[in-house]
């Protein structure tokens, strides 16, 4: 009797020990992580299009007036400091197409995906 509770006790361990060293599926991250992931790509991509293209107007580690006003903090302002239009995506991305009476539209200049990648960056600062 003593026997057969040993061998099922050998037994239980063993299942249980082969259950715990079975790989677990990995868990998927959640929608919004992978789509922070995706918008800090588009961020970085849009800071070095800045760099290039909008850097010699607008500081962007300043809301000091260079050509252009300095946009940090543009999104926490939000507003545009030229006109007082709420700052959306929707606004940056009209802006940044069309510019106005002092800024150049950089839609014959930039791609539309680039564009969104600005929009991203900017407003990140």
């Amino acid at each position: 009797m003593k026997r057969n509770y040993l061998i099922l006790g050998i037994a239980s361990l063993a299942v249980a020990g082969a259950l715990l060293a079975q790989d677990q599926p990995e868990k998927a991250p959640p929608k919004k992580a992978a789509s922070h992931a995706a918008g800090g790509a588009a961020a970085a991509r849009g800071k070095e299009v800045f760099e290039k293209k909008c850097a010699m107007c607008h500081f962007a580690d300043s809301d000091a007036k260079k050509i252009g006003p300095g946009l940090k903090g543009i999104s926490k302002r939000g507003t545009f400091t030229v006109n007082g239009s709420k700052v959306t995506t929707e606004s940056l991305t009209t802006w940044i197409e069309n510019g106005d009476s002092l800024m150049p539209g950089m839609k014959e200049t930039l791609e539309p995906a680039q564009i969104k990648d600005v929009v991203a960056y900017v407003k990140t600062l």
